[in-house]
């Protein structure tokens, strides 16, 4: 069962989603990386505030998973660094889980199957038949 998310949480994942862009996006100018771009595109915060999950949009894709990884394992800094940013509006910062982001990619292959022609909608001979028991 998916409970709405109260107001708070609402106004507590958009100020995470920005301050954790900037702190990312500044990251990656202080450490001089080229050719990556990245996005923080949702925040969900738990109902107690003790967590917030952080889905990330990483281009190129083929080296993600680096820079995923890389995060998670320096994910107590971003948190510090949140926190000195934040103190004047989050008594407690929550705990910082990273995921990819993958409903970009999920849309694009969506996408490509309805134009190379194995759209069931025009060819209905490629879904399987139903069998009655």
């Amino acid at each position: 069962m998916d409970k709405k998310e109260t107001p708070r949480q609402q106004k507590i994942n958009t100020v995470l989603q920005q301050e954790v862009a900037t702190l990312l996006q500044k990251a990656i100018r202080a450490g001089n990386v080229k050719n990556l771009l990245l996005s923080v595109t949702k925040v969900h915060v738990t109902s107690d505030l003790s967590i917030a999950r952080i889905y990330l949009s990483i281009f190129p894709v083929n080296g993600a998973k680096a820079y995923l990884d890389a995060l998670i394992a320096n994910s107590f800094q971003l948190r510090h660094d949140l926190a000195q940013r934040m103190k004047n509006q989050l008594r407690r910062i929550p705990d910082l889980q990273f995921f990819l982001d993958d409903s970009l990619d999920y849309i694009e292959k969506i996408d490509h199957e309805l134009k190379e022609g194995t759209n069931p909608l025009t060819h209905p001979e490629i879904l399987a038949s139903r069998q009655k028991k």
